[in-house]
This record gives C-alpha cells, structure tokens and sequence, in this order.
C-alpha cells in the first residue's frame, strides 16, 4: 500500500528524482490555469452569466467573506494568497477520486511547502501594514523583549503543525480506504471515498481559517493602536 506519492518513482538519476509528488503537482497546476483561464476569458458584468461564472462568484464572495470575518479588514489583499491556497489544496484533494491519482498534499514535502508559503507570508502582510520596526516589536518582543525566544518558537510550530495537520489526514485517509479495501473491497472503499472527499474540503478550508488567523494577528495591531488614541 502507497501512504504517500513520494513512494512513487518514475525516473531517477544519482541525488535527482523525479516522484509522483512532482508529477501530479505540475498536473494540478496546469489543469487549474487552464480552467482559470477557460472560466475568465468571457467574463459577464450582466446578469445573465455562464454556470461556470456563477460557480467562480460564490467562490470568490466565501472566501472574501471568509477573510473579511476573521480579519476585520478588508479582503482585498489577502484574497490572492488564500484563495490560492484554498483551491489548490481542495482541488488536489478532491481529485483523489480519480483512479490512479495521487494527492500532492499526501506528500509531507507538499505541506512543508505550503507551510513555508505561509510562513513568510506573515512577515510579509505584517510589515507591509505596520512597518518593520513595528512588526517586529509587536509580534516578536511583545509583551516583553525577554518573550523573543518563546515567540520564534510558536512562529516555528505553527508552521510545523500546519504542514503536519494536513498532511496526515491525507495520509490517514489514504490508509484507511487501503485497509477497507482489503477487507471489504466493495462497499466501504465506496463509503470511505464520499468521506474522503468531505474531509479534503474541510481540510482545505482549515488550512485556510488557520493562515487568515496568523495573517490577521501579524496586520491587526496598528489599526487597534489608532483607534485607542483616537478614542
């Protein structure tokens, strides 16, 4: 049984391999620009528009209103990031149904990836509406300069726990339809499969909550800050 498309070589030469990890990752994101591209080159400003339109809307307006929620800020900047995140990871989960498909976020190396996105995406967001200085201060020496270590830890581990959170119950739902399927090779697999693909969205969406989080407590403080010396 493959727990994981890392398992998976298809060719390999000396310290260079090239994996199902990487195969099935540049095949999503090919698929996504085509689709991308196939449902906004004929984009409708009337009210009579395509399904696809439609769906891409809804789309779009969750997670800005996702965004908007969590931040209290408005979810024009933060939208590209997210919602990439959010498609990318649904899209790769839910495609799983496919025989033969291997889910990229399977792949530990895949969610260390994201992860990483998301870890310089703090300082990113953070700095460009505090400033560096304030950023800093805010997020690493509050309340106090001796808090810096244990701060730089718990930027570590969140970054940690999101790679591992979703890449276990990728893995952890890859084994138990292995297992069923061994056991009961009909009517269960089918069952776990229904469940599987529930549990990538929320997994998706998970990722994306905890990111907008962490994004949020990194950009939040100096409009705090200006409404108090306002009032």
């Amino acid at each position: 049984m493959t727990l994981t498309p890392d398992q998976i070589i298809f060719w390999q030469w000396e310290f260079i391999t090239l994996n199902a990890t990487l195969i099935y990752t540049w095949i999503l994101m090919v698929l996504l620009v085509i689709v991308s591209w196939l449902i906004t080159r004929n984009l409708s400003s009337s009210y009579q528009i395509s399904r696809q339109q439609n769906i891409l809307e809804v789309i779009v307006i969750g997670i800005n209103n996702q965004i908007e929620e969590i931040s209290q800020q408005k979810p024009e900047p933060y939208l590209p990031f997210i919602g990439t995140l959010f498609i990318f990871i649904a899209a790769s989960n839910l495609l799983s149904i496919i025989p033969g498909y291997q889910s990229p976020t399977g792949s530990l190396s895949t969610t260390a990836a994201l992860a990483i996105c998301v870890f310089f995406a703090i300082p990113f967001y953070g700095i460009a509406k505090q400033g560096f200085f304030d950023y800093f201060k805010r997020y690493y020496l509050s309340p106090t300069p001796m808090m810096l270590p244990f701060n730089l830890i718990s930027r570590f581990s969140n970054t940690l726990s999101l790679a591992v959170r979703l890449f276990g119950n990728v893995m952890s739902g890859t084994m138990i339809v292995g297992i069923l399927l061994s056991v009961a090779p009909l009517f269960f697999p089918i069952l776990m499969q229904a469940m599987g693909l529930l549990t990538g969205l929320i997994q998706a969406y998970i990722f994306a909550i905890l990111t907008m989080v962490f994004i949020a407590a990194a950009t939040q403080y100096k409009e705090e800050t200006g409404d108090n010396k306002n009032g």
